[in-house]
């Protein structure tokens, strides 16, 4: 993926929600095997949710969950990049565009 290219390794992180949708969207042992060795390869650290990334998430729902859809685990991984300093890189930009702390990369799924 060319945009993770311009990420330093050590600035590379995925919050373990996002590790555990891609888990959940493999259709069989292959694919799992491919996801794991992505992230092995390719992410520094795992971003686990804490009080403060769990706090920040409720705070977001508040804001944006009646108004933009906002749902518990996309908020739980904007609370991630947003409690860490971080960007969050998604295809599924729309999940996120009305988060205005939020700094969010778009790119193409598959």
């Amino acid at each position: 993926m060319e945009f993770m290219e311009k990420v330093p390794y050590p600035d590379r992180h995925i919050s373990a929600l996002c590790m555990m949708e891609l888990v959940q969207g493999c259709m069989n042992k292959e694919e799992l095997r491919n996801v794991k060795k992505f992230i092995r390869e390719n992410i520094c650290q795992v971003i686990h949710p804490d009080e403060r990334i769990s706090e920040k998430a409720i705070h977001l729902l508040e804001r944006h969950a009646m108004s933009d859809g906002l749902r518990t685990v996309d908020a739980l991984i904007a609370a991630s990049a947003l409690v860490n300093g971080a960007a969050l890189a998604s295809a599924n930009y729309k999940h996120f565009k009305n988060i205005s702390a939020l700094e969010v990369i778009k790119f193409r799924g598959r």
